[in-house]
C-alpha cells in the first residue's frame, strides 16, 4: 500500500505569503530610494458571508497600503481612509528582500509629506536647496 500525496495546486503567477513576503517590508522606488513600508494589503473582493468553495480562485493583491497605522495598532480601531495611501500592484516591479517599484517615488501620493517638508522647511534653511559639497 502506497500513500501518494495529491499534486499541489498550481496558480498562474507568483504565490506570496503576505506576512512573510510583504507586510512591514521596505518599499524602494525605481532609483532604489526608500519610499515607505507596507502596512497592509488591498485584495480583490472575497464574499465574507458565503463559504469559499474549493477550487475557487485565490484573492489577488490590487494595492499595497501604507499610512500612519501605529496608533490604531496600539489602541485598536481603524485609521481613517484619508490617512491611508495606496500603491497599485501594477507599480510593483519585484518582490525580494525589499519591494521594488518600477516608478519614481516622486509621483506617488505617499511621499507628499516629505516633498512638503523639503519645499517648505528644509528649503528655507541656508544651504538647504543643494546637496552638501
Amino acid at each position: 500500500m502506497t500513500d501518494e500525496l495529491e499534486p499541489a495546486v498550481s496558480y498562474a503567477g507568483q504565490v506570496l505569503d503576505a506576512e512573510l513576503h510583504l507586510l512591514d517590508r521596505q518599499i524602494l522606488d525605481r532609483d532604489d530610494v526608500p519610499v515607505v513600508t507596507v502596512d497592509d494589503l488591498e485584495l480583490t473582493d472575497i464574499p465574507y458571508d458565503q463559504p469559499i468553495e474549493p477550487g475557487s480562485p485565490p484573492p489577488v493583491i490590487t494595492a499595497l497600503v501604507s499610512g500612519s497605522a501605529l496608533w490604531t495598532r496600539m489602541f485598536g480601531g481603524r485609521p481613517p481612509r484619508s490617512r491611508l495611501h495606496r500603491i497599485p500592484w501594477s507599480d510593483v516591479a519585484r518582490v525580494d528582500i525589499v519591494v521594488s517599484l518600477g516608478v519614481p517615488g516622486e509621483q506617488l501620493d505617499v511621499t507628499w509629506v516629505e516633498r512638503w517638508a523639503r519645499d517648505h522647511i528644509v528649503a528655507r534653511i541656508p544651504g538647504g536647496r543643494h546637496d552638501p559639497e
